[in-house]
């Protein structure tokens, strides 16, 4: 679902009521749970956190006009999706999440290589995604990205 807004305020203020509880609380989570700082903004037509540029200034290498997004959460019209940067980077990190999932939700993980979808918001496993926020530090991040680049020349 695409909004035509320029802000994170703005996207609020257009997604759904039924998603808006979920959407503030996963936002909410994040800020507690993230273990470095990140910026959040609107990127991709998404509420993202994304790298400082006083951290890594360079950006994102398909376009260096876009910050480095780590995380990003996105209320789509059947669903509310959040894409972590880590679970792509990482494997060992997909697969533990994919493991933990049953623990806390009864139906299957609608998941893609980096993107978890929820089409139930009242079934989002937030002490799950608290967890799995904090399992990769920025600093890792930075380095596993950087080392991806680094093969690709």
């Amino acid at each position: 679902m695409k909004y035509e807004v320029k802000t994170v305020e703005e996207y609020l203020l257009q997604i759904p009521e039924a998603h808006k509880e979920a959407i503030n609380k996963l936002r909410e989570i994040f800020t507690k749970s993230l273990p470095d700082k990140y910026v959040e903004k609107l990127q991709y037509d998404m509420i993202s956190y994304v790298v400082p540029r006083e951290v890594f200034p360079q950006g994102y290498h398909c376009n260096p006009e876009d910050d480095l997004c780590f995380l990003s959460l996105a209320s789509q019209k059947k669903h509310i999706a959040v894409y972590h940067m880590g679970m792509y980077l990482r494997e060992d990190l997909r697969s533990w999440f994919l493991e933990e999932y049953p623990k806390y939700v009864k139906a299957k993980p609608d998941v893609g290589k980096s993107c978890i979808r929820f089409k139930n918001p009242e079934a989002i496993p937030y002490p799950l995604i608290a967890e799995l926020c904090g399992k990769m530090s920025r600093s890792e991040f930075i380095e596993k990205y950087e080392g991806i680049l680094s093969r690709r020349k």
